[in-house]
């Protein structure tokens, strides 16, 4: 095991990160820019650096500035939690070239499942279902209005190196295709620096199902069961939960092991999700593999007791998984809501500032993951997320209840934040019943305005 880890991220990820590490006897390095350089976590590092300013370019995106800090504290491994460099092959390879441990996949694995018009191709050869489109990247504007009439429209752009709903446009007839290619590519490219687009089949009623992976460096994998995250805006997910409401076991089943299969194909050793769009028959299609640990992984890890973070950290330390896929149960139901510094109210604007009340809620089944306490100022520079209530019960009718007292106990002032939507989303009949559809949340958001 490591004796000392650096921490490539902010937030509640790194505090995350820094409880795994005390857990396993292994000291912190908690990198920070000057934005955060107040933020209450960084007391419980062992060691705090700051790495630059508050534009993320100039600090936790600065890979010269993460790789020196590593070298000044003698730091074996860095963690890159999700976001910023974590899917980022030159990161990975920056760290072996370095002689740094990278917790997560080799740079090869990253590039194979990280770049999506790979993993398609990857996932292909393996058997996983993938969405009809096309083979490789977007070269020129006729060949994508080919693509797109053999597969029939509507059709989706989307950017061969990321996600999040950057460079991604539904097309549903050529002109538009035309007209947004050029557009998807340069979202693209400023994104993520790497303009290649590529064209897929769009479901229109599509259900958001992920599969959870892990796989270690002898060549064993399980899967930890799926998640679902359809109740999203703007391709940014909401409420996730795990079990998937509604699915027929024997295929989800299936598209588990399936996922889980995927990985040592490309030697790939971390944390992964393989994430699939589901139509109303229970046909899957896999979007992509995220090539690193998820916000929402604590809704797996409440139904599968599993600690998902802690077990990456095994991992990279060359150590076997310490379970078979048959010792993997489903207990229970869990469901995550990412409360966000926005106000719904006001198309979701960012809301910024000192929080002066906190008052988090508890309870049986009750996990908060947040780095924000009262006094907190929520800096301008990053993403809104300011924590994640998880709760877990036996049933989903029973985690919807606890998650919504949950909700009603939880007071955050003066900025606005999600919370007062997401208690209205699980008074939602539609949701209740289960099986809403990714446009469902948008949908209702517009029917009311």
């Amino acid at each position: 095991m490591f004796k000392r880890i650096l921490i490539a991220n902010r937030g509640e990820i790194a505090l995350r990160i820094m409880r795994a590490c005390q857990e396993l006897g292994v000291e912190t390095v908690c990198v920070y820019s000057t934005a955060d350089k107040d933020a209450p976590y960084l007391k419980l590092a062992d060691r705090a650096i700051c790495i630059g300013p508050g534009p993320a370019k100039e600090s936790y995106l600065n890979i010269a500035r993460l790789i020196a800090a590593a070298e000044i504290t003698g730091a074996e491994a860095i963690h890159p939690g999700y976001g910023f460099l974590s899917e980022r092959p030159d990161f990975s390879q920056a760290c072996r070239d370095c002689k740094i441990e990278f917790i997560g996949p080799s740079p090869e694995a990253m590039g194979a499942l990280g770049d999506k018009v790979e993993c398609k191709k990857t996932a292909k050869a393996a058997g996983v279902p993938v969405f009809p489109g096309s083979e490789n990247a977007i070269e020129e504007e006729d060949e994508a209005v080919r693509v797109a009439k053999d597969i029939g429209y509507p059709v989706i752009i989307k950017a061969a190196a990321g996600g999040g709903g950057r460079g991604m446009k539904v097309c549903r007839d050529e002109a538009t295709l035309r007209g947004q290619l050029r557009v998807a590519s340069q979202e693209a490219l400023a994104a993520f620096g790497n303009g290649a687009v590529f064209i897929e089949k769009f479901l229109e009623d599509a259900q958001h199902v992920e599969v959870q992976c892990l796989a270690d460096k002898h060549g064993n994998a399980v899967h930890l069961w799926e998640r679902n995250c359809s109740m999203q805006r703007r391709h940014q997910k909401v409420i996730e939960e795990a079990p998937s409401p509604g699915v027929d076991r024997a295929v989800m089943q299936k598209i588990c092991e399936g996922a889980a299969k995927l990985l040592p194909t490309v030697k790939y050793a971390g944390a992964a999700t393989c994430e699939f769009l589901m139509d109303r028959k229970q046909n899957f299609y896999m979007l992509e593999v995220n090539t690193r640990v998820q916000v929402e992984h604590p809704v797996t890890e409440m139904i599968t007791g599993i600690d998902i973070v802690k077990t990456s950290i095994k991992i990279a330390a060359g150590e076997k998984l310490a379970f078979k896929q048959s010792d993997i149960k489903i207990n229970g139901h869990a469901m995550e809501c990412r409360i966000n510094a926005e106000d719904p109210d006001q198309g979701f604007r960012p809301s910024a500032g000192k929080i002066d009340t906190w008052q988090a809620p508890g309870g049986l089944g009750v996990r908060m993951d947040t780095h924000v306490s009262s006094g907190y100022t929520v800096p301008p520079n990053y993403d809104s997320m300011i924590a994640k209530l998880i709760c877990h019960a036996e049933t989903r009718e029973a985690c919807i209840q606890r998650t919504l007292r949950a909700l009603r106990e939880f007071k955050v002032g003066p900025i606005k934040t999600t919370i007062p939507l997401q208690a209205r989303l699980m008074q939602d009949e539609n949701f209740r019943k289960g099986g809403v559809d990714i446009h469902y949340l948008e949908r209702l958001l517009s029917a009311k305005h």
